[in-house]
């Protein structure tokens, strides 16, 4: 048996979903999961569906997040401007991570995302081994092929997810497809993490549009068009908490407040998903067999690849705008790949145990970090590479 401590990026459900499916794996196979710890901006924002599904207390801290204008979208110059004012604070968030792996004396620590691990394994220089998990470090794999254009926000979302993955050593890179593993770069190409409810749950087709939406002000685009079309139904999940669990804004919309269960119930019966490109949301969506329409944050580069690579792999269409005309014009024409995705995502539980009982068992044979400089400046010249 073998100790984890998990390191969670706390923006948005996917990461959090994940490490709920990396703690099932891990503890239905014997090992423990001694600590989990989720960075965030506002502790209070930690889903109480998170909280319910890891019986152990959970101790969040600060975090770098993004920062959306009233123009919903991502702004990305004061995402940095707003973190480099908040260095004190991280620095503290890194000694109490120090804190807790001195306490817990884990095996392996896995990182989901969370830029604060990557400091830390990069300055306090731990024994332990650190394993990073993400769909962003797939962006790093060699023959990945991203978006031709946007060369200024590729470098850095590249520059964020090295900084990530300091020190670490291996790289789990979650995928829509298979691909063969990046050994040079350390990246190996694994399924997606997906909840047991999900695999448990009996798709069915009911006449409603379901949507699920990052950032609450982007609700202002799906009541736009709704008002011309109040014939389609819609069940939109949002996070705003000035509003009820459930709350009808006019007949045929209707606006829920993110809840896992609830969310996936819909989610089987809906006649397509309609949302931000959300890694996890698309996943789910792809094992189900529900077309997708994916609609990126502005300015969310990270959202704007995932729709590029969810639409190559066939999980649905990507748009730039709530355009319900288009998707309910693709709704019959889609082509259901959820037999090839469940055959893909099946052998999940296998590659994870495999990866992390092999570093596990490195460590347990006196794991030493390999020697790397502490100079962050190759982190930079690495990440202007454009081919990730």
């Amino acid at each position: 048996m073998s100790k984890f401590l998990f390191v969670v990026q706390g923006e948005g459900r996917g990461h959090l979903t994940q490490a709920i499916s990396l703690f099932e794996i891990l503890t239905n196979a014997g090992h423990q999961v001694v600590s989990v710890m989720v960075g965030m901006d506002n502790e209070h924002n930690l889903p109480t569906f998170f909280q319910e599904k890891i019986p152990l207390k959970i101790q969040t801290f600060p975090a770098p997040s993004l920062v959306y204008g009233q123009t919903k979208a991502v702004k990305v110059w004061d995402t940095i401007s707003t973190h480099i004012l908040k260095i004190g604070k991280y620095h503290k968030s890194v000694q109490l991570l120090a804190q807790k792996v001195e306490e817990h004396r884990p095996d392996v620590i896995v990182n989901f995302y969370d830029m604060i691990c990557g400091l830390y394994a990069q300055f306090h220089r731990p024994s332990i081994p650190v394993v990073c998990i993400g769909h962003q470090y797939l962006l790093l794999h060699k023959a990945f092929i991203s978006l031709p254009n946007k060369y200024v926000d590729r470098f850095l979302l590249n520059l964020n997810t090295r900084l990530t993955s300091l020190n670490s050593t291996r790289k789990l890179a979650l995928s829509f497809v298979e691909m063969p593993d990046d050994k040079a770069n350390f990246i190996a190409v694994t399924p997606p993490l997906l909840r047991d409810e999900v695999k448990k749950l009996s798709p069915k087709t009911k006449p409603f549009i379901l949507a699920y939406i990052t950032h609450h002000k982007l609700s202002e685009d799906i009541i736009n068009w709704h008002s011309n079309h109040r014939d389609v139904q819609i069940h939109c999940f949002w996070n705003n908490k000035e509003f009820a669990d459930e709350w009808q804004f006019r007949e045929n919309l209707t606006f829920h407040q993110v809840n896992s269960e609830k969310f996936l119930t819909m989610m089987q019966e809906c006649s397509g998903l309609v949302c931000t490109a959300g890694f996890e949301s698309v996943c789910e969506a792809m094992y189900l067999g529900k077309p997708i329409m994916m609609v990126p944050v502005p300015n969310h580069i990270e959202q704007q690849i995932n729709a590029w690579d969810g639409e190559r792999a066939g999980a649905g269409i990507a748009d730039t705008a709530f355009n319900f005309n288009r998707f309910i014009e693709y709704l019959p024409v889609h082509e259901n790949i959820s037999e090839n995705f469940k055959h893909w995502q099946g052998q999940t539980s296998r590659l994870f145990l495999r990866h992390l009982e092999e570093v596990a068992q490195e460590r347990m044979e006196v794991y030493t970090f390999k020697k790397q400089s502490n100079n962050l400046g190759q982190f930079f010249r690495r990440a202007l590479k454009l081919k990730f």
